[in-house]
């Protein structure tokens, strides 16, 4: 089924919901005019319509495999890659000093919105890049800057990031990976890393590795990590790719989905790096990355959604089966159910993309300003963005599947492929409930200040909206009443109460936040925007309830039971 990219909805959100004018209105950003803005999305649009999209199945039928030491992608990868480096695509927020343009990351994420839609294994590939790009620009020494950043901004060459080893997932500080100093300043990386996304391909010149590993007097946990630059072939003195580099691809994972993106376990065998940022202050470098990816993962979620809804709803709207209620095209689409799954899903993915470019908006405005408020918002809507975008990927992909009925779970629908996609970006850059309990924990150190700030926009918004819209202004009043309250209990508890209630706290702040965008819709749009609002804010805001009351539950129970007990 073609993909149409929802332009009018993004136009709506950046105008109407978002504020995102006043990014525009600063120094850093005042090219990004409406104009700019645009032609930017319509050709992005096209792209993802035109080339990205058709390479949908054939990335699942055809998987990347590895042949005599080389990763050979799926049949069409190379072009579609070509025409999202030619397009500058990668460099859409980088410097313009190395090639980039210089937008907003608000744009760079309705770009990503719409290329996981289109194709979430080959946008994989440009994610890792400009999640490196965005490193290198904070951390690197001017002259890995100059080297490395023309290239991964064009896309002759790509980026990778290095963190899991089979002993140390979530716990990165169990790595064991060494890194021995050599006299020309250069370094010595040893060490295995797992599920490395994009570890190998034929689509670029060269793969440039990010590498997390240690110092030989490094001390003990992530205070004893480092960040390298480790390329499969070691630039020459022109800096071009030259002699190949002492790693290898050992396997390509198989897996549940994203076949056409290949995940590597990578050897490293005295491999020449060289040094990002400061000796043994690596995570506070690899974390430029990862916010990033954990941003853009959260929209490859909501990417994986949209596509997966509109699949359904064309579906629904072609099959005919049973009698209807109105009988006036005798397709499933006129089924209460099958309205309220579609209702549902599409009032799903507009209040999860509210939420991320909400997110996008507070880390432009940051970064144009250097207001500390603005990183605290910032901060504050990521892990949000990310769980709340990946459980809503998985979730719409999931009834997406019950729309069509058994022929969603028939494989040439495709309607399945979307659910096994997706299914792993609530697990990586960060499973959802380190997610969670990051938000609950550190997001919370402040004694709750920003979400506090928040919380006080939405209530002031919703007494705003006590005229035109009594009932719904008052169910969001309440409810975020309700949060505010429970956010006041959370934050005077112990780490491990707060942990226990981390995840349904996460998705009560996302079912808050996305009625209040809703409700924004409702006033700022037409009849079709209020009753979606209506839909959200009487179907799905009422789960913050019963979600707040197991936050306020604690930890007791769920360790009244013993291990031997949990196996009874």
């Amino acid at each position: 089924m073609p993909y149409r990219a929802p332009l009018q909805d993004f136009g709506f959100l950046l105008d109407h919901i978002v504020a995102f004018d006043q990014v525009r209105q600063t120094e850093r950003f005042a090219e990004a005019t409406p104009d700019t803005t645009n032609a930017i999305l319509t050709e992005a649009a096209r792209l993802c319509e035109a080339v990205l999209q058709p390479l949908q199945r054939n990335g699942d039928l055809h998987p990347a495999r590895l042949e005599n030491g080389v990763v050979r992608t799926a049949p069409g990868y190379a072009d579609g890659f070509r025409a999202i480096a030619e397009g500058g695509w990668l460099g859409i927020a980088a410097d313009p000093e190395y090639g980039g343009m210089g937008l907003p990351q608000t744009l760079a994420v309705v770009l990503n919105d719409m290329m996981s839609s289109a194709c979430l294994s080959l946008e994989l590939c440009p994610l890792m890049s400009q999640g490196q790009i965005e490193a290198l620009e904070h951390h690197a020494d001017d002259w890995m800057k100059a080297l490395y950043l023309p290239k991964l901004i064009s896309g002759e060459w790509t980026g990778t990031m290095n963190l899991t080893e089979p002993q140390a997932g979530s716990d990165v500080g169990a790595l064991r990976s060494k890194a021995d100093p050599q006299p020309d300043g250069s370094f010595r990386i040893s060490g295995q890393k797992i599920y490395i996304s994009w570890g190998d391909h034929d689509m670029a010149e060269n793969v440039c590795h990010l590498v997390l590993a240690r110092l030989p007097d490094a001390p003990q946990g992530t205070k004893g990590i480092s960040l390298f630059m480790v390329p499969k072939f070691i630039p020459d003195a022109d800096g071009n790719p030259g002699a190949q580099n002492s790693l290898r691809v050992v396997s390509l994972e198989h897996k549940m989905g994203l076949h056409g993106s290949p995940t590597a376990v990578m050897d490293y065998d005295n491999a020449t790096g060289w040094m990002v940022g400061a000796p043994n202050k690596g995570m506070a470098a690899m974390f430029t990355m990862m916010n990033n990816a954990r941003v853009g993962v959260g929209v490859q979620g909501i990417g994986a959604a949209e596509g997966a809804f509109q699949h359904a709803l064309a579906y629904a709207r072609d099959r005919k089966q049973g009698r209807t209620p109105t009988n006036d095209t005798g397709t499933i689409i006129e089924h209460a159910d099958v309205r309220r799954m579609l209702s549902m899903m599409k009032a799903e993915i507009f209040a999860i993309r509210a939420i991320a470019l909400a997110n996008s908006v507070a880390i432009d405005m940051a970064r144009a300003t250097g207001s500390d408020e603005w990183a605290a918002r910032a901060a504050l809507l990521t892990p949000i963005t990310k769980a709340q975008g990946t459980d809503t990927g998985i979730e719409v992909a999931s009834t997406g599947i019950q729309v069509h009925g058994g022929m969603g779970f028939i494989e040439e629908t495709g309607a399945a492929q979307f659910l096994r996609d997706v299914r792993v970006t609530a697990i990586y850059e960060g499973t959802n409930g380190i997610q969670a309990m990051d938000l609950v924990g550190r997001k919370m150190m402040d004694g709750g200040e920003a979400a506090f700030r928040l919380l006080q926009e939405v209530e002031d918004f919703a007494e705003s909206a006590r005229g035109p819209f009594p009932d719904m202004a008052e169910d969001v009043w309440q409810a975020a009443e309700t949060l505010r309250e429970t956010t006041e209990w959370l934050v005077a508890q112990n780490m491990t109460d707060r942990a226990a209630g981390a995840v349904p706290y996460l998705r009560a702040f996302a079912r808050v936040l996305g009625a209040h965008y809703h409700l924004k819709a409702a006033i700022e749009g037409d009849r079709a925007r209020q009753a979606l609002a209506r839909v959200f804010i009487t179907r799905l805001l009422p789960e913050h309830a019963g979600l707040l009351v197991q936050v306020r539950a604690g930890a007791d129970a769920l360790y009244a039971l013993s291990d031997d007990e949990l196996a009874a």
